[in-house]
């Protein structure tokens, strides 16, 4: 073990508050999405809308770290609601590149503003002033993590 990798305990413990926080906030998420789209869907169109859209689903796939098959499936499922297009890569003629309509990217729109009015209840100040304080932090681990993949 490297001597700067700190106590197990806090290693896992960290990590595993991160994880109960995901799983609590996924599950309220999910109940203000509409029938049919799933926290999974949103992050595709999050991601397209971050980082830019005419991605090629593989590279979609990994950044969400799903298989190929999965990422078929939601592509199909955001691509069927007007979410995306997916179209040829001029570059790559078996490839495709995925892009956001302005369907989806409203769509995304409105499910952040939904989850913030999910979460108004049980979300105070003291609350908003410990994500302000960490949320730089969990950025910086976040790109850390992203780096060593």
């Amino acid at each position: 073990m490297n001597k700067n990798s700190g106590n197990p305990d806090e290693v896992f413990g960290f990590f595993n508050e991160i994880g109960i926080i995901n799983q609590l906030s996924t599950a309220m998420f999910a109940k203000s999405l509409p029938d049919g789209v799933h926290p999974s869907h949103f992050s595709i169109l999050n991601h397209l809308a971050r980082t830019g859209d005419g991605k090629p689903p593989l590279r979609i796939a990994s950044a969400m770290q799903v298989t190929k098959n999965t990422m078929s499936h939601s592509l199909k499922t955001l691509q069927d609601r007007g979410f995306i297009n997916v179209k040829p890569d001029p570059n790559d003629g078996r490839g495709k590149l995925v892009y956001l309509t302005d369907k989806g990217r409203t769509f995304r729109d409105e499910a952040i503003i939904l989850v913030s009015q999910t979460f108004a209840h049980v979300i105070g100040e003291e609350q908003i002033e410990i994500m302000r304080r960490i949320r730089s932090d969990l950025e910086q681990m976040r790109k850390h993590l992203d780096s060593q993949r």
